[in-house]
């Protein structure tokens, strides 16, 4: 059975599924409406989805360590009662997150956090590319569109595949806890440090310095 882009905006109002889950849905089930969305409903997301309008003001920061104390990580995850946020579960996605962060180094937590002109000078660099490498200018923007969704892979915590697991995203991988735990989950901010990082290390000549100290 075929769907339209109509039947995904309607099940997308219902379920409160993003549209690409919409459509996945739809495509799994023959463009059949309830059984799409009970297909949601089965994988959590219509569940994570509608908790995505509450509040999550409680949670935790979450420090960690990685490579002897070279690179850290803070961490604040919030989730909707101080109960989840002592949950084992709870604290393993935080501990996770703070992984995929020390391994991955985003920039941003979403899209919405990417500065329009980082985005802008991202388009342009990536449309000069696209035309020295003979594309016609017309067609320079729509596959400038397409390249953009891996900027964003590159810079955005929730859009880069989960170094655990590369087969979902961390955004599916906080849909998935949401519907385990039963609450809003969400990242408000991360920090990461390297040990080092923006210091020039000296440099000094060996010699240069040997004979110094000779001259006194």
């Amino acid at each position: 059975m075929a769907f339209t882009a109509s039947d995904i905006t309607t099940l997308r109002e219902q379920t409160g599924a993003g549209m690409l889950d919409c459509k996945n849905a739809l495509t799994e089930c023959n463009g059949d409406m309830a059984k799409a969305a009970d297909w949601l409903r089965e994988k959590g997301i219509a569940k994570a989805a509608k908790k995505a309008s509450r509040i999550a003001a409680e949670g935790s920061v979450f420090l960690y360590n990685h490579m002897n104390g070279k690179i850290g990580v803070m961490l604040e995850l919030n989730c909707e009662t101080d109960f989840v946020a002592k949950n084992p579960d709870f604290q393993t996605l935080g501990h996770d997150i703070c992984l995929h962060i020390a391994a991955n180094a985003p920039k941003y937590v979403s899209k919405d956090e990417v500065d329009d002109s980082e985005l802008q000078k991202e388009r342009e660099i990536l449309k000069a590319q696209v035309i020295n490498e003979g594309k016609p200018e017309a067609m320079a923007d729509k596959i400038v569109d397409g390249k953009i969704s891996k900027f964003y892979k590159d810079v955005c915590l929730l859009e880069q595949d989960f170094v655990k697991d590369p087969s979902v995203t961390v955004n599916q991988l906080i849909s998935d806890a949401i519907a385990k735990i039963g609450e809003k989950i969400s990242v408000r901010r991360f920090a990461r440090f390297v040990m080092g990082e923006g210091l020039e290390k000296r440099q000094d000549n060996l010699a240069e310095e040997v004979e110094k100290q000779i001259k006194g």
